[in-house]
């Protein structure tokens, strides 16, 4: 959630509020057909009050999207289960990994925002160190000779 309040009367995508004739009738499916859904999985509608289900405008989107598959693509009902599971978990990750892109793009935020107080904070008395240059003199070192006593 972003912070705000929701209004609870606000209908979005995941408001369940179509009974199961009419989400048969948007979804160009059988009622029949609906609860086989329920009872496999492929479609979990919520619950009123009187355990009658109550199917959401994303719930009426997969039935077509089973639908589709079903018929179109010749995909049995275990392997659309799947799809749907591997859709969901393909959804999650994506939704992580921009979670932990958030994150990063703080962190990194925060790392500058500290390196510049710690460049602010430098004296400026200090001198700084210059290399010195390398050259290719040779330097011969001979040691002297001692003398012997007389």
């Amino acid at each position: 959630m972003d912070g705000r309040r929701r209004n609870p009367y606000e209908l979005t995508q995941d408001t369940p509020v179509y009974v199961i004739s009419v989400a048969a009738q948007l979804s160009g499916l059988h009622p029949q057909t609906l609860r086989q859904y329920d009872r496999l999985g492929l479609v979990s509608p919520d619950r009123a009050a009187g355990r009658g289900r109550r199917y959401s405008a994303r719930d009426i989107e997969l039935l077509r999207q089973v639908q589709q598959l079903s018929q179109a693509e010749g995909i049995n009902l275990a392997g659309i289960k799947r799809i749907i599971e591997l859709e969901n978990q393909v959804a999650a990750l994506q939704a992580r990994v921009a979670e932990l892109e958030g994150a990063l793009d703080g962190a990194a935020a925060t790392m500058r925002q500290r390196e510049a107080a710690v460049h602010a904070s430098y004296r400026r008395d200090l001198v700084p160190y210059q290399e010195v240059q390398q050259t290719s003199a040779l330097v011969v070192w001979r040691p002297k000779r001692q003398q012997q006593p007389d």
